[in-house]
């Protein structure tokens, strides 16, 4: 009678933590500065300044879009041009998000990637599935000058090859800044707007390299400045560096930056 009382009661408590582990596990929210550590932190300061080189590092990143390219040779400009006009949610060239802002995209499938091969897997069928998404922009502060954006998408468990990163930040000055230029490095496809104008078009199987492109000359406006990027990437790692030179290469600090 004991031995059946006792089986009675590992089976009794083995059914109720069957029943309460996958509410627990349905309710956990990813730790984002644990996730991302080493490379990110949530933003916790109203405002940033760029660091000694110029370099810009607090920035608002949308969780990545999905475009599986298995191959980075198809980065022509006409290519980079045509498939980062795509409009994938409304606002996506004007608005200065919140963190924890939301949208919903509409997107190509592509199938869970083989991480052995550091590309994304092939999609079945010659027409692609397009499936629908919601994805969240993130306040961050780069660990690094550079923005790994392939570690954003790892730590988040996200697609990490064949997509597209979406990234804003605001610049804001006490004085119009004259004749600066905005100098980018990209690993991979890329374009780059301040205020709405497009200023650099990045295309080509590339690899991120300090001031690998520069803009003409602009002003950064007394106020806010917006700050719009896009890059995309197949296979391979994907980063970006972003700052502000004068005429004689050396960087512009004299801002703060902040999220919105």
């Amino acid at each position: 009678m004991k031995n059946l009382t006792r089986i009675f009661l590992i089976v009794l408590l083995s059914a109720a933590s069957a029943l309460t582990a996958p509410a627990q596990k349905k309710n956990a929210k990813i730790d984002i500065g644990e996730a991302l550590k080493g490379y990110f932190k949530p933003v916790t300061t109203p405002s940033a300044k760029p660091d000694e080189k110029g370099f810009i590092r607090r920035w608002m990143i949308l969780e990545p879009i999905s475009k599986p390219n298995s191959t980075n040779r198809v980065f022509t400009d006409s290519y980079t041009r045509e498939n980062l006009s795509v409009e994938y949610f409304p606002g996506q060239f004007t608005v200065i998000p919140k963190d924890g802002d939301k949208v919903k995209v509409t997107m190509e499938y592509q199938p869970p990637v083989n991480l052995t091969s550091n590309r994304p897997a092939a999609p079945q069928g010659e027409q692609p599935k397009f499936v629908k998404a919601t994805l969240t922009w993130h306040a961050l502060d780069s660990d690094h000058f550079f923005v790994k954006l392939f570690r954003f998408a790892t730590g988040l468990d996200k697609d990490r090859y064949g997509v597209i990163f979406w990234t804003v930040t605001v610049i804001n000055c006490e004085e119009d800044i004259e004749n600066v230029r905005l100098s980018v490095g990209s690993n991979k496809a890329a374009r780059w707007w301040v205020n709405g104008e497009e200023l650099l078009l990045l295309a080509g199987d590339r690899h991120m390299g300090v001031d690998s492109a520069v803009s003409d000359r602009i002003t950064l406006h007394k106020g806010k400045n917006v700050l719009r990027g896009v890059t995309m990437n197949g296979p391979g790692m994907s980063e970006f560096c972003a700052r502000f030179i004068d005429d004689y290469g050396k960087p512009v600090t004299n801002f703060t930056v902040t999220c919105n």
